[in-house]
C-alpha cells in the first residue's frame, strides 16, 4: 500500500471518527435541549399549578372566613338582648296595629309531643317559643338545641314547676329562673345565652302565691328579666282535649285581640296538641294573623 492510499485511508477513518463526533455531540445537544425544554415546561406546569392552588387556598379561606362572620351573625341575631325598646316592646305586647300571634310551649321538652310540634313548626315555616322547664332539658338536651338551631325563642319556665319550692321566696324564684337557664345553655353550647324572660308556673296572677310573685317581679326586674302571661288558650291543661276543643277555646279570646299570646303545652301527655298544631296554625292564617316568637320583641 502507498503513502496516498494510507493517508486516505486515515483521513477516512478520521472523517468518519469526526461524523461520529458530530453525531453524538448533536445527540448530546438535541437531549440537553430537551431536557431544558421540559424543565421549563416543567416549571411552567408547577408555575401554574401552585398559582391555580395559592388562589383555591385564598377562596377557601375567603369563604371560611365568610362562613364564620355568617355564624357570629347568626350567633348575635339568637343572643337576646334586653334593651330599652325591648322593654318598650314589652310594655306594648298586647299593643299591635296588625294581626300577629305568638304561640307558645309551656312544660317541655318531651319526646313524644316536642319533637312532632317542631315537625309541624318547620313543615309550616313557623317560629315558636318553648318556655322550657331545666329539669326537663336536662334529660333531653338534643331536643333543645333543635329548637335553637331552628330559630324558636328558647324562655324559661324554671326548672322544678314544684310550685312549694319555687315560691319559697322571690329569691327562690330567681334562683329557680337561673338554674333552668343554666341548664338551656348547656344544652344548646352557648354560654352567653339569656333570654331575659320567665313565665310563671301557674301564671302570674292570683292564686295562693300572689304576693311572692309580685315581689319576685320586681327582683327578676332588677336582674333584668321580664315575665309574660297569655291572652288566649287552648285549654290543654284544663281537659280539652281535641282538635275542636281547642279552637273553640281560641273562638272565646281571639276574636277581641290584634296581638295574641297563646298558650299551649309540650309534656309529654299533649300529644293532642301536636295532633292540633296544624289546624291551630291555620286558624291563625286563615284570619291574616302573622306568627312571630320572641325575637320580635327581645331584639
Amino acid at each position: 500500500m502507498d503513502l496516498i492510499s494510507i493517508k486516505r485511508k486515515y483521513s477516512n477513518i478520521r472523517n468518519i471518527i469526526i461524523a461520529i463526533f458530530l453525531i453524538v455531540l448533536t445527540i448530546v445537544l438535541v437531549i440537553m435541549i430537551y431536557e431544558i425544554y421540559r424543565q421549563v415546561l416543567l416549571e411552567k406546569v408547577y408555575i401554574s399549578y401552585s398559582k391555580q392552588y395559592e388562589q383555591i387556598l385564598a377562596e377557601a379561606q375567603i369563604k371560611l372566613e365568610q362562613q364564620k362572620a355568617e355564624e357570629e351573625r347568626i350567633k348575635k341575631e339568637r343572643l337576646p338582648n334586653f334593651t330599652e325598646q325591648g322593654i318598650a316592646n314589652m310594655a306594648n305586647l298586647y299593643h299591635s296595629d296588625t294581626k300577629r300571634v305568638f304561640l307558645t310551649f309551656d312544660d317541655g321538652p318531651s319526646q313524644a309531643v316536642t319533637i312532632p310540634i317542631l315537625d309541624t313548626l318547620k313543615q309550616e315555616n313557623v317560629k315558636a317559643t318553648f318556655f322550657l322547664l331545666g329539669s326537663r332539658v336536662d334529660l333531653y338536651p338534643d331536643i333543645v338545641k333543635r329548637e335553637y338551631q331552628e330559630g324558636h325563642y328558647l324562655a324559661s319556665h324554671g326548672y322544678s314547676h314544684v310550685y312549694s319550692q319555687i315560691y319559697a321566696s322571690p329569691q327562690s324564684v330567681l334562683d329557680e329562673y337561673n338554674k333552668g337557664i343554666s341548664a338551656i345553655r348547656n344544652a344548646i353550647g352557648e354560654q352567653e345565652y339569656n333570654p331575659h324572660l320567665f313565665r310563671f308556673p301557674g301564671g302570674f296572677s292570683g292564686g295562693k302565691y300572689a304576693s311572692i310573685k309580685r315581689e319576685a317581679a320586681q327582683l327578676l326586674s332588677q336582674n333584668g328579666i321580664t315575665y309574660v302571661d297569655w291572652n288566649a288558650l287552648t285549654s290543654d291543661a284544663a281537659g280539652k282535649k281535641t282538635t275542636e276543643e281547642f279552637i273553640a277555646e281560641l273562638e272565646k279570646t281571639v276574636p277581641k285581640h290584634n296581638s295574641v299570646v297563646v298558650l299551649m303545652h309540650d309534656a309529654g301527655t299533649k300529644k293532642a296538641t301536636a295532633e292540633a298544631l296544624p289546624t291551630i296554625i291555620s286558624y291563625f292564617r286563615d284570619r291574616g294573623f302573622e306568627f312571630e316568637n320572641f325575637y320580635s320583641i327581645i331584639k
